[in-house]
């Protein structure tokens, strides 16, 4: 099976509440799905085992469902992306002006 890499982004940063049940639950600490924050921004950076890109998004998404509040306002392939998932081409909208 096929390793996968992607980033979410969320559409706030975490709060503290936010950060610390990330913290706490076993669906983050296998090492899949990463958190990432700083001042104004959060991210998940993803590296998931899937038969496809479609199905390694899915399982990522499911386990940001656990925690409240946090909505993710885009998927962005980065060129690491391109790198690990052997892809040779951008395969991304671009984000939204504004």
């Amino acid at each position: 099976m096929r390793s996968w890499h992607f980033v979410l982004h969320t559409q706030d940063p975490f709060t503290p509440e936010q950060s610390d049940l990330i913290d706490g639950l076993d669906s983050f600490a296998d090492g899949f799905l990463g958190p990432e924050s700083g001042p104004g921004y959060a991210k998940f950076v993803c590296y998931f085992p899937a038969p496809s890109l479609l199905d390694a998004m899915n399982q990522a998404l499911e386990r940001v469902a656990e925690v409240p509040g946090v909505l993710i306002r885009g998927i962005e392939l980065t060129p690491c992306s391109f790198e690990h998932n052997g892809m040779a081409t951008a395969a991304t909208v671009p984000w939204p002006a504004g």
